[in-house]
């Protein structure tokens, strides 16, 4: 059965995993001693993990080695994967992998035989280099059992939405509007007036004529009304923004964990959240 690497045969694993990333793991032994880091994961034709592809770093050098998944004990929220009874001895026997090649039955049969207890041997037959191994390859239900605890967080969010349209414009009014113009006019007065001394006067220097004519000229002044167009005054149209606080108050939900230990046993709860973000 071909093997696969974990992004050729899933190009989106870690949608799968939640975001979680195997890759990013670093491997350490029971008792705290890094091994390396995980450069990518193998699995079969059914998505099954069967190797995790570990770059090793023991001052002996530097090589890629596979790990199978079934004695491997993944911790996410530590970024770490540990390792049972895994030694420098072991890393040095162990044959070195290769992304060129590929994994065959005589492959496996040299990985299994370094890892394998004595007391788990098997026959070497068909059956058994066939993947038949379950204390490498199978996980322990009873060290990987993983679930998610949720919670509902409230959301603040804002969308512009149109309120309302102002319009200004203008129209024509009419009304009747008045002026007082003060106007001058001329007239003739007439005035008839007794002499003061009745002298007798020389008739010699008297003309009497006919159709002696005094002219006098006579003014008005008429009225001149017109109309003139002027700024009564100027209308600016601006908008600004005023800012206000609004406050929603809704019930939401968070799952703890209850944990129900049965007779006398010692539970030891790591990465306990102590601030929440709501």
């Amino acid at each position: 059965m071909p093997l696969h690497k974990l992004e050729d045969f899933e190009p989106n694993y870690r949608e799968i995993f939640g975001g979680e990333d195997v890759k990013a793991l670093e491997l350490y032994t029971e008792g705290g001693v890094r091994v390396g880091s995980v450069a990518d994961a193998l699995v079969d034709d059914n998505g099954r993990f069967r190797y995790l592809v570990i770059d090793t770093s023991f001052d002996s050098g530097n090589k890629k080695i596979l790990l199978p998944i079934g004695l491997a004990h993944i911790h996410y929220s530590e970024n770490k994967v540990y390792v049972d009874g895994l030694s420098k001895e072991q890393v040095v026997r162990l044959p070195e992998y290769r992304e060129s090649m590929v994994v065959n039955e005589d492959y496996e049969a040299n990985v299994r035989n370094v890892y394998r207890s004595s007391y788990n041997q098997v026959a070497n037959n068909q059956e058994t280099t066939n993947y038949h191994a379950p204390e490498l390859f199978e996980l322990n239900a009873q060290d990987q059992q993983t679930f998610k605890l949720y919670e509902e967080r409230l959301i603040a969010g804002k969308n512009r939405v149109k309120a309302g349209e102002v319009s200004v414009g203008k129209h024509i009014e009419t009304e009747t509007a008045q002026v007082s113009v003060p106007l001058q006019k001329e007239r003739v007065v007439i005035e008839r007036v007794n002499p003061t001394s009745e002298s007798v006067v020389d008739i010699q220097n008297v003309d009497f004529q006919e159709g002696e004519v005094a002219r006098i000229e006579l003014y008005e002044e008429t009225p001149e009304i017109h109309k003139e167009t002027f700024v009564r005054e100027e209308v600016r149209v601006t908008k600004v923004v005023d800012s206000n606080t609004v406050e929603a108050q809704e019930t939401i939900r968070r799952e703890e964990l209850d944990i129900d230990a049965s007779g006398n046993l010692d539970v030891n709860e790591t990465n306990k959240p102590n601030d929440r973000v709501i």
